[in-house]
């Protein structure tokens, strides 16, 4: 997962400026971060479902080669279209993140969940830290040397994982159900009887926590060059500094804390740093304020999301992890398609303040739902 979130940092901050070489604007560059994010809605059950059948490892190899096949289109892209084609390429591959928490779920006591799930944030903390860095240096050779290189570092992973890495979920412990998991079945499980209420307050929670925080996230790069005059050196530096602060919080923090104060609060703290420092950072007048706030943000993040992660995995039996984080990884795709549509149209429209004062606002909603059901959770 380390290496996986190593190229999928090479491209983040540079994708935004990449597109705008082709001539979209704030709001094409918003819907050309939301189709990954879609295609992983419409995606993410049927992975874990099927990992639930047939076991986590060739589900996840599967997404490890799909995404290097996505990464190479970027780097020979010649228009928009097939920058778009690309990127919905790569969200179905990368769909599987479920899996891969689920793949934790597998080989972890639930006392140690929420730590298991830190480590998969961390690896995406890390992944944000030697990504961006790698991204910088690189793109002085150009836009496209990024995405190919980050194509051969995955697909070098993918290969890696091929006679490394062992399956989790023995025959045994396998869901006999059907492997579809269609929008109509989804809502089932979303809105059923069968499903508790605390479970989908939990994905509401989690949900909202996503969107917001993919609000933030989808314009930074476009916010940091209009309002902090950032060159994209300067933003890729910036995407470190919050990989570095997350990767410790998610790595080296969260589980000392649940051990402390358990998830239900570790979740809440982590939220309510996260809707202060985005309130912080629109209203930052200096660098030092702005560094303050980003920290906060990537401590918050980096304490709430594998907490959230580890609260809903508890609801699920063992045969269930892969279908039960499938629906909150679509969710949370969903939060990450619309999140960055609505932050690039408040930035495009309101003003530049506007996407960091939302996600703070929804961050705060997301809070209150987790505040409601707090007394039922570990």
């Amino acid at each position: 997962m380390f290496l996986d979130l190593v190229g999928f940092g090479i491209v983040i901050p540079l994708l935004p400026l990449y597109a705008q070489r082709f001539g979209a604007g704030a709001v094409a560059v918003a819907w050309l971060l939301a189709v990954y994010s879609l295609m992983q809605f419409l995606f993410a059950p049927a992975w874990g479902r099927l990992s639930d059948r047939i076991g986590r490892r060739p589900v996840l190899l599967v997404g490890l080669f799909g995404s290097a096949a996505g990464y190479l289109a970027f780097g020979v892209a010649g228009s928009l279209p097939v920058l778009f084609a690309a990127r919905a390429l790569s969200g179905v591959a990368g769909a599987n993140v479920g899996v891969a928490q689920a793949y934790i779920a597998d080989v972890t006591r639930p006392e140690e969940r929420a730590r298991g799930m830190g480590m998969i944030g961390a690896a995406f903390g890390l992944g944000f830290i030697v990504g961006p860095a790698i991204g910088g240096v690189l793109s002085r050779w150009g836009f496209a040397a990024p995405f190919l290189f980050a194509a051969a570092l995955t697909f070098a992973n993918a290969t890696l994982a091929v006679f490394r890495l062992p399956e989790s979920l023995p025959p045994e412990r396998r869901s006999a159900r059907p492997g579809s998991f269609g929008l109509a079945e989804r809502a089932r499980a979303l809105f059923g009887s069968a499903t508790p209420g605390r479970l989908r307050a939990l994905y509401l929670a989690g949900f909202l926590f996503t969107l917001a925080f993919a609000g933030m996230e989808g314009t930074f790069s476009l916010w940091a060059d209009a309002r902090w005059h950032a060159t994209r050196h300067g933003v890729a530096f910036l995407f470190v500094f919050l990989g570095v602060v997350s990767a410790i919080a998610q790595g080296g923090v969260v589980g000392r804390l649940v051990r402390r104060i358990g998830e239900r609060r570790v979740a809440l703290l982590g939220v309510g740093g996260l809707a202060a420092g985005l309130a912080l950072a629109a209203l930052a007048p200096s660098w030092p304020v702005l560094f303050a706030a980003l920290g906060l943000i990537a401590l918050g993040q980096g304490i709430a999301s594998p907490t959230v992660s580890s609260l809903i995995s508890h609801q699920g039996g063992p045969g269930e992890q892969g279908r039960v984080l499938g629906i909150y990884q679509s969710l949370s795709a969903l939060g990450r398609a619309a999140g960055p549509v609505a932050g690039g149209v408040a930035l495009a429209h309101v003003g530049l303040a506007a996407p960091f004062l939302s996600a703070s606002a929804v961050m705060v909603a997301a809070g209150v739902v987790l505040a409601a059901i707090a007394g039922g959770l570990r």
